[in-house]
């Protein structure tokens, strides 16, 4: 249950904890039938995607290891800048890995095909993306993303690790923000 002040700042609810976990666990037998037999690294994107790894991870059957970077291109924005800073690096050595970027959304492009880019120049066997929402409404830059969970409309969305200022990342659900919360 929402407190008054999260549900007002809210205007609909895309998808539901029921309907993320579902599309998480299609996804994980996608992965584990591609990576059967390989030696799978998982880098998770700080600070969003830290609900989707979790949960990825444990609906995963097959071995693997977990790494995290945190990039940044917003600022304290609600648009991608572009500019991309590194916050924090990989603890991981890539060479000869088999990588999946695990994103929580993709809307612009922009810090994503950078980050691909920069992981392939490491020496990876493979860099590939899993990203629970992508937003084609919104892209800039084209991003070959080999899993998706959801398709979204171009809104400000919140929740499950989706966050704006830093808030309502916790929310299990996720639902659009009011306007008004940003504007």
């Amino acid at each position: 249950m929402l407190s008054s002040d999260i549900a007002d700042d809210l205007t609909s609810v895309l998808y539901t904890e029921a309907e993320i976990h579902a599309r998480i666990a299609q996804l994980a037998r996608s992965i584990e039938a591609d990576y059967e037999g390989e030696d799978l690294l998982l880098v998770g994107v700080l600070k969003g995607a830290v609900m989707v790894m979790a949960d990825l991870a444990r609906e995963l059957t097959l071995p693997l290891n977990m790494d995290w970077m945190a990039v940044s291109s917003y600022g304290a924005g609600t648009q991608s800048s572009g500019v991309v800073r590194i916050l924090k690096d990989l603890d991981s050595d890539l060479s000869g890995r088999k990588v999946l970027i695990v994103e929580d959304i993709i809307d612009s492009g922009l810090t994503l095909s950078w980050l691909l880019g920069n992981l392939r120049t490491r020496g990876a066997a493979s860099v590939e993306i899993c990203a629970l929402f992508r937003k084609p409404e919104a892209a800039k830059v084209e991003v070959d993303v080999r899993y998706v969970g959801f398709e979204i409309p171009n809104d400000f969305v919140v929740g499950y690790g989706l966050d704006y200022a830093e808030r309502y990342r916790n929310l299990r659900d996720v639902a659009v923000l009011a306007p008004h919360v940003y504007s």
